[in-house]
Protein backbone atom coordinates (compact mmCIF):
# COMPACT_ATOMS: atom_id res chain seq x y z
CA UNK A 1 0.00 0.00 0.00
CA UNK A 2 1.54 3.19 -0.78
CA UNK A 3 2.04 5.63 1.58
CA UNK A 4 1.07 9.22 0.86
CA UNK A 5 -2.48 7.25 -0.87
CA UNK A 6 -4.89 9.72 -2.63
CA UNK A 7 -7.51 8.31 -4.65
CA UNK A 8 -11.24 8.28 -4.80
CA UNK A 9 -13.29 5.17 -3.63
CA UNK A 10 -16.66 3.56 -4.62
CA UNK A 11 -19.11 2.59 -1.75
CA UNK A 12 -20.21 -0.45 -3.36
CA UNK A 13 -23.66 -0.06 -1.16
CA UNK A 14 -23.89 3.17 -2.44
CA UNK A 15 -22.11 3.62 -5.86
CA UNK A 16 -23.16 7.44 -5.71
CA UNK A 17 -21.47 8.28 -2.65
CA UNK A 18 -17.74 8.17 -2.53
CA UNK A 19 -15.09 8.90 -0.15
CA UNK A 20 -11.77 10.34 -0.96
CA UNK A 21 -8.71 8.88 0.95
CA UNK A 22 -6.11 11.16 0.77
CA UNK A 23 -3.31 10.25 3.77
CA UNK A 24 -1.28 13.11 2.84
CA UNK A 25 -3.47 15.44 4.57
CA UNK A 26 -3.47 13.49 8.17
CA UNK A 27 0.51 15.74 7.99
CA UNK A 28 -1.05 18.98 7.57
CA UNK A 29 0.09 21.65 10.71
CA UNK A 30 -3.24 21.56 12.87
CA UNK A 31 -3.06 21.86 16.46
CA UNK A 32 -3.43 18.20 18.79
CA UNK A 33 -6.67 17.52 19.69
CA UNK A 34 -7.04 16.47 23.43
CA UNK A 35 -9.14 13.63 24.23
CA UNK A 36 -12.52 14.48 25.79
CA UNK A 37 -12.98 13.24 29.23
CA UNK A 38 -15.06 10.72 30.19
CA UNK A 39 -17.03 10.87 33.31
CA UNK A 40 -16.16 7.26 34.74
CA UNK A 41 -17.99 7.68 38.32
CA UNK A 42 -20.63 5.33 38.63
CA UNK A 43 -23.51 7.53 40.25
CA UNK A 44 -23.95 11.25 40.09
CA UNK A 45 -26.63 12.63 42.33
CA UNK A 46 -27.54 15.57 40.15
CA UNK A 47 -27.70 12.89 36.58
CA UNK A 48 -31.69 12.80 35.74
CA UNK A 49 -30.74 8.70 34.49
CA UNK A 50 -29.04 7.59 37.62
CA UNK A 51 -31.04 4.92 39.37
CA UNK A 52 -33.06 7.01 42.34
CA UNK A 53 -33.49 9.55 40.38
CA UNK A 54 -36.18 8.26 38.41
CA UNK A 55 -38.52 11.21 39.19
CA UNK A 56 -36.57 13.89 37.33
CA UNK A 57 -37.92 11.95 33.57
CA UNK A 58 -40.81 11.00 32.47
CA UNK A 59 -42.75 7.93 33.60
CA UNK A 60 -41.07 4.32 32.52
CA UNK A 61 -42.11 3.00 29.36
CA UNK A 62 -40.35 0.01 30.30
CA UNK A 63 -37.88 -1.07 33.17
CA UNK A 64 -36.00 -4.00 32.99
CA UNK A 65 -36.23 -6.01 35.20
CA UNK A 66 -38.09 -3.96 37.20
CA UNK A 67 -38.88 0.04 38.30
CA UNK A 68 -36.34 -0.19 41.37
CA UNK A 69 -33.84 -2.60 40.59
CA UNK A 70 -33.63 -1.75 36.67
CA UNK A 71 -30.81 -2.65 34.36
CA UNK A 72 -32.18 -0.88 31.56
CA UNK A 73 -34.85 1.80 31.08
CA UNK A 74 -36.78 3.45 28.51
CA UNK A 75 -38.48 6.70 28.92
CA UNK A 76 -39.68 9.32 25.75
CA UNK A 77 -37.29 11.94 25.25
CA UNK A 78 -38.63 15.36 26.83
CA UNK A 79 -36.85 17.03 23.97
CA UNK A 80 -38.32 14.98 20.95
CA UNK A 81 -37.67 16.01 17.47
CA UNK A 82 -41.05 13.83 16.29
CA UNK A 83 -44.06 13.28 18.57
CA UNK A 84 -47.79 12.28 18.60
CA UNK A 85 -48.69 14.89 20.92
CA UNK A 86 -50.71 16.51 18.12
CA UNK A 87 -51.29 16.02 14.86
CA UNK A 88 -51.43 18.95 11.81
CA UNK A 89 -52.59 18.29 8.43
CA UNK A 90 -49.59 17.74 5.39
CA UNK A 91 -49.22 20.96 3.66
CA UNK A 92 -49.29 21.47 -0.45
CA UNK A 93 -48.02 24.93 -0.80
CA UNK A 94 -47.21 24.91 -4.62
CA UNK A 95 -43.36 23.25 -4.40
CA UNK A 96 -43.38 23.81 -0.85
CA UNK A 97 -44.32 20.84 1.06
CA UNK A 98 -44.54 19.54 4.41
CA UNK A 99 -45.03 16.03 6.32
CA UNK A 100 -46.44 16.51 9.23
CA UNK A 101 -44.15 15.68 11.84
CA UNK A 102 -45.79 12.49 13.85
CA UNK A 103 -43.80 9.45 15.28
CA UNK A 104 -41.71 8.74 18.53
CA UNK A 105 -38.57 9.69 20.27
CA UNK A 106 -37.66 7.42 22.72
CA UNK A 107 -34.51 7.69 24.93
CA UNK A 108 -33.15 3.79 26.24
CA UNK A 109 -30.98 4.89 29.55
CA UNK A 110 -28.58 1.60 28.16
CA UNK A 111 -27.06 0.59 31.86
CA UNK A 112 -27.75 1.71 35.84
CA UNK A 113 -23.80 2.51 35.75
CA UNK A 114 -23.52 6.38 34.93
CA UNK A 115 -20.18 6.06 33.53
CA UNK A 116 -19.31 2.50 32.06
CA UNK A 117 -18.68 2.32 28.73
CA UNK A 118 -19.98 -0.34 26.09
CA UNK A 119 -16.99 -2.12 25.77
CA UNK A 120 -16.87 -2.55 29.69
CA UNK A 121 -20.39 -3.95 29.82
CA UNK A 122 -20.52 -7.85 30.32
CA UNK A 123 -21.81 -9.66 26.87
CA UNK A 124 -25.10 -10.79 28.82
CA UNK A 125 -26.05 -7.05 29.30
CA UNK A 126 -25.19 -5.99 25.75
CA UNK A 127 -26.99 -8.76 24.53
CA UNK A 128 -30.41 -7.76 26.26
CA UNK A 129 -29.72 -3.75 25.50
CA UNK A 130 -29.75 -4.75 21.67
CA UNK A 131 -32.89 -7.35 22.28
CA UNK A 132 -34.60 -4.70 23.57
CA UNK A 133 -33.87 -2.30 20.60
CA UNK A 134 -35.44 -5.46 18.61
CA UNK A 135 -38.96 -6.03 21.09
CA UNK A 136 -39.07 -1.98 21.23
CA UNK A 137 -38.80 -1.81 17.03
CA UNK A 138 -41.65 -4.60 17.05
CA UNK A 139 -43.83 -3.05 19.48
CA UNK A 140 -43.53 0.56 17.95
CA UNK A 141 -44.14 -0.83 14.34
CA UNK A 142 -47.33 -2.41 15.82
CA UNK A 143 -48.31 0.85 17.63
CA UNK A 144 -49.46 2.85 14.38
CA UNK A 145 -49.37 1.93 11.28
CA UNK A 146 -48.59 5.13 9.95
CA UNK A 147 -44.89 4.19 11.15
CA UNK A 148 -42.45 3.51 7.93
CA UNK A 149 -38.80 3.24 9.50
CA UNK A 150 -37.13 3.07 13.63
CA UNK A 151 -34.00 3.77 13.96
CA UNK A 152 -31.85 2.77 17.30
CA UNK A 153 -28.81 5.11 17.74
CA UNK A 154 -26.49 5.95 19.97
CA UNK A 155 -24.60 8.96 20.71
CA UNK A 156 -21.79 8.67 23.11
CA UNK A 157 -19.21 11.86 24.12
CA UNK A 158 -19.32 15.76 23.06
CA UNK A 159 -18.09 15.08 19.48
CA UNK A 160 -21.21 12.98 18.69
CA UNK A 161 -23.74 15.36 19.64
CA UNK A 162 -24.06 13.45 23.56
CA UNK A 163 -25.88 15.68 25.40
CA UNK A 164 -25.84 13.70 28.68
CA UNK A 165 -23.33 11.93 30.02
CA UNK A 166 -24.77 8.36 31.48
CA UNK A 167 -24.75 6.03 28.85
CA UNK A 168 -27.86 5.81 26.88
CA UNK A 169 -29.20 5.51 23.42
CA UNK A 170 -32.38 6.49 21.73
CA UNK A 171 -35.38 5.17 19.16
CA UNK A 172 -36.79 7.43 16.56
CA UNK A 173 -40.17 6.08 15.03
CA UNK A 174 -40.38 8.18 11.72
CA UNK A 175 -43.45 8.52 9.14
CA UNK A 176 -40.93 8.46 6.42
CA UNK A 177 -38.06 5.84 5.71
CA UNK A 178 -34.97 7.99 5.90
CA UNK A 179 -33.06 8.39 2.21
CA UNK A 180 -29.90 6.86 3.31
CA UNK A 181 -31.84 3.94 4.22
CA UNK A 182 -33.77 3.56 0.86
CA UNK A 183 -30.42 4.46 -1.09
CA UNK A 184 -29.08 1.39 0.51
CA UNK A 185 -32.41 -0.62 -0.43
CA UNK A 186 -32.43 0.84 -3.96
CA UNK A 187 -29.18 -0.16 -4.56
CA UNK A 188 -28.96 -3.54 -3.13
CA UNK A 189 -32.09 -4.54 -5.21
CA UNK A 190 -30.48 -3.43 -8.11
CA UNK A 191 -27.06 -5.80 -7.01
CA UNK A 192 -29.30 -8.44 -7.10
CA UNK A 193 -31.00 -8.37 -10.05
CA UNK A 194 -27.68 -7.82 -11.90
CA UNK A 195 -25.93 -10.74 -9.89
CA UNK A 196 -28.85 -12.72 -8.11
CA UNK A 197 -26.73 -12.12 -4.61
CA UNK A 198 -27.08 -9.78 -1.89
CA UNK A 199 -24.33 -7.22 -1.83
CA UNK A 200 -23.25 -7.04 1.47
CA UNK A 201 -23.21 -11.35 1.16
CA UNK A 202 -20.74 -10.70 -1.47
CA UNK A 203 -18.81 -8.12 0.66
CA UNK A 204 -18.59 -10.66 3.33
CA UNK A 205 -17.54 -13.20 1.19
CA UNK A 206 -14.81 -11.25 -0.41
CA UNK A 207 -13.66 -10.38 3.05
CA UNK A 208 -12.75 -13.89 3.66
CA UNK A 209 -11.62 -15.03 0.65
CA UNK A 210 -10.26 -12.54 -1.68
CA UNK A 211 -7.05 -12.20 -2.69
CA UNK A 212 -4.85 -9.92 -5.07
CA UNK A 213 -1.39 -8.16 -6.12
CA UNK A 214 -1.07 -5.36 -8.50
CA UNK A 215 2.41 -5.32 -9.94
CA UNK A 216 4.82 -2.58 -11.21
CA UNK A 217 4.94 -3.54 -15.55
CA UNK A 218 8.82 -2.11 -15.25
CA UNK A 219 10.15 -3.13 -12.09
CA UNK A 220 8.07 -6.78 -11.31
CA UNK A 221 7.67 -4.69 -7.69
CA UNK A 222 3.95 -5.46 -5.46
CA UNK A 223 2.14 -2.09 -5.72
CA UNK A 224 -1.14 -2.73 -4.22
CA UNK A 225 -2.00 -5.90 -2.84
CA UNK A 226 -5.22 -7.08 -0.69
CA UNK A 227 -5.00 -10.10 1.56
CA UNK A 228 -8.07 -12.12 2.97
CA UNK A 229 -9.05 -11.11 6.00
CA UNK A 230 -7.45 -7.53 5.44
CA UNK A 231 -10.62 -5.74 5.96
CA UNK A 232 -11.75 -8.18 9.18
CA UNK A 233 -12.14 -6.55 12.60
CA UNK A 234 -13.28 -9.25 14.53
CA UNK A 235 -15.69 -12.32 13.57
CA UNK A 236 -17.72 -14.63 16.05
CA UNK A 237 -19.37 -17.51 14.90
CA UNK A 238 -22.93 -15.24 13.46
CA UNK A 239 -21.39 -11.97 13.29
CA UNK A 240 -18.27 -10.74 11.77
CA UNK A 241 -17.30 -6.47 12.29
CA UNK A 242 -15.48 -5.23 8.69
CA UNK A 243 -13.75 -2.27 7.96
CA UNK A 244 -15.43 -0.97 4.67
CA UNK A 245 -13.05 -0.85 2.00
CA UNK A 246 -14.55 2.87 1.48
CA UNK A 247 -14.84 3.87 4.71
CA UNK A 248 -16.44 7.88 5.12
CA UNK A 249 -14.74 7.95 9.11
CA UNK A 250 -11.03 6.97 9.32
CA UNK A 251 -12.06 4.25 12.10
CA UNK A 252 -15.73 3.30 10.82
CA UNK A 253 -16.56 -0.10 11.35
CA UNK A 254 -19.80 -2.56 10.08
CA UNK A 255 -21.00 -5.21 12.19
CA UNK A 256 -23.14 -7.63 9.77
CA UNK A 257 -24.75 -11.20 10.23
CA UNK A 258 -22.62 -13.90 8.42
CA UNK A 259 -25.81 -15.84 7.25
CA UNK A 260 -28.47 -13.66 5.20
CA UNK A 261 -31.01 -11.98 7.20
CA UNK A 262 -32.80 -8.12 6.22
CA UNK A 263 -34.66 -7.71 9.33
CA UNK A 264 -32.86 -7.14 12.46
CA UNK A 265 -36.55 -8.14 14.22
CA UNK A 266 -35.52 -11.90 13.34
CA UNK A 267 -32.73 -12.05 15.07
CA UNK A 268 -33.04 -14.88 17.73
CA UNK A 269 -31.87 -14.22 21.44
CA UNK A 270 -28.83 -16.69 20.16
CA UNK A 271 -27.74 -14.76 17.66
CA UNK A 272 -27.90 -11.48 19.80
CA UNK A 273 -25.42 -13.47 22.33
CA UNK A 274 -22.80 -13.24 19.68
CA UNK A 275 -23.50 -10.13 18.42
CA UNK A 276 -22.99 -8.54 21.84
CA UNK A 277 -19.30 -10.74 22.31
CA UNK A 278 -18.14 -9.31 18.38
CA UNK A 279 -19.69 -5.83 19.06
CA UNK A 280 -17.51 -5.41 22.73
CA UNK A 281 -14.64 -6.65 21.46
CA UNK A 282 -14.91 -4.59 18.06
CA UNK A 283 -15.18 -0.97 20.85
CA UNK A 284 -12.48 -2.49 22.98
CA UNK A 285 -9.87 -2.84 19.47
CA UNK A 286 -11.10 1.31 18.88
CA UNK A 287 -11.07 2.26 22.74
CA UNK A 288 -7.47 0.98 23.00
CA UNK A 289 -6.70 2.59 19.43
CA UNK A 290 -8.04 5.96 19.80
CA UNK A 291 -7.28 6.48 23.79
CA UNK A 292 -11.04 7.10 24.49
CA UNK A 293 -13.82 6.79 21.96
CA UNK A 294 -16.26 9.19 21.10
CA UNK A 295 -18.61 7.87 18.58
CA UNK A 296 -22.10 7.20 17.18
CA UNK A 297 -23.80 3.97 16.20
CA UNK A 298 -27.01 3.46 14.00
CA UNK A 299 -28.59 0.46 13.01
CA UNK A 300 -30.05 -0.38 9.37
CA UNK A 301 -32.61 -3.04 9.09
CA UNK A 302 -35.04 -3.34 6.08
CA UNK A 303 -37.99 -0.73 6.09
CA UNK A 304 -41.79 -1.73 8.29
CA UNK A 305 -43.60 -1.79 4.89
CA UNK A 306 -45.19 -4.49 2.65
CA UNK A 307 -43.80 -2.76 -0.57
CA UNK A 308 -40.07 -3.53 0.71
CA UNK A 309 -40.86 -7.02 1.04
CA UNK A 310 -39.29 -7.65 -2.43
CA UNK A 311 -36.05 -6.47 -0.83
CA UNK A 312 -35.74 -9.32 1.63
CA UNK A 313 -32.95 -11.40 -0.52
CA UNK A 314 -31.45 -8.58 -1.14
CA UNK A 315 -30.72 -6.53 1.77
CA UNK A 316 -29.32 -7.54 5.29
CA UNK A 317 -29.56 -5.06 8.63
CA UNK A 318 -26.17 -4.16 10.17
CA UNK A 319 -24.65 -1.94 12.51
CA UNK A 320 -22.47 1.45 11.61
CA UNK A 321 -20.37 2.48 14.31
CA UNK A 322 -18.82 5.74 12.98
CA UNK A 323 -15.96 6.69 15.81
CA UNK A 324 -15.94 10.82 15.67
CA UNK A 325 -12.23 11.62 15.24
CA UNK A 326 -12.86 15.02 12.83
CA UNK A 327 -15.34 17.97 12.21
CA UNK A 328 -16.64 17.85 8.34
CA UNK A 329 -14.87 20.62 6.63
CA UNK A 330 -16.42 23.16 4.02
CA UNK A 331 -15.14 20.58 1.55
CA UNK A 332 -16.71 17.45 2.57
CA UNK A 333 -20.04 19.41 3.08
CA UNK A 334 -20.07 21.41 -0.53
CA UNK A 335 -19.02 18.14 -2.28
CA UNK A 336 -20.78 15.50 -0.29
CA UNK A 337 -17.01 13.78 -0.55
CA UNK A 338 -16.15 12.62 3.10
CA UNK A 339 -12.25 12.79 3.09
CA UNK A 340 -10.32 10.10 4.81
CA UNK A 341 -6.59 11.06 5.71
CA UNK A 342 -6.01 7.17 7.13
CA UNK A 343 -5.89 4.70 4.62
CA UNK A 344 -9.16 1.77 5.86
CA UNK A 345 -6.21 -0.52 4.91
CA UNK A 346 -3.58 0.97 7.57
CA UNK A 347 -6.96 1.35 10.47
CA UNK A 348 -7.87 -2.30 10.24
CA UNK A 349 -4.58 -3.35 11.07
CA UNK A 350 -4.11 -1.23 13.79
CA UNK A 351 -7.28 -2.42 15.35
CA UNK A 352 -6.58 -6.01 14.65
CA UNK A 353 -3.05 -5.82 16.11
CA UNK A 354 -4.49 -4.93 19.59
CA UNK A 355 -4.57 -7.54 22.59
CA UNK A 356 -7.28 -8.15 24.26
CA UNK A 357 -8.02 -9.72 27.33
CA UNK A 358 -10.20 -12.95 27.42
CA UNK A 359 -12.88 -13.08 29.33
Amino acid sequence: MPSDLREIRINPIVPSESVLVATARGNRPKKAEELAPRDSRSHVATCPFCRGNEDKTPPAIQAIPDEENWDIRIVENLYPVLGDDREQPDLNLGMQQTIDGYGRHEVIIDNSNHGIALHEMTNSHIALLFRTYRDRMQILYESDERLRYVLAFKNFGPAAGASIPHTHSQMIALPVVPDNVQAEVDHSHDYYEKHHNCVFCSLIDEALTFETRIYDRESGEVKRQIDVGQYVIERGKKFIAIKPFASRYEWEIHILPLVHQADFKDATDEDMEDFAAVLKRTMARLDAVLGGVQYNYFLHSIPHNRRFEENIPSYHWHLEITPRTSIPNGFELGSGLFVNTISPEEAAEQLREVELTKE
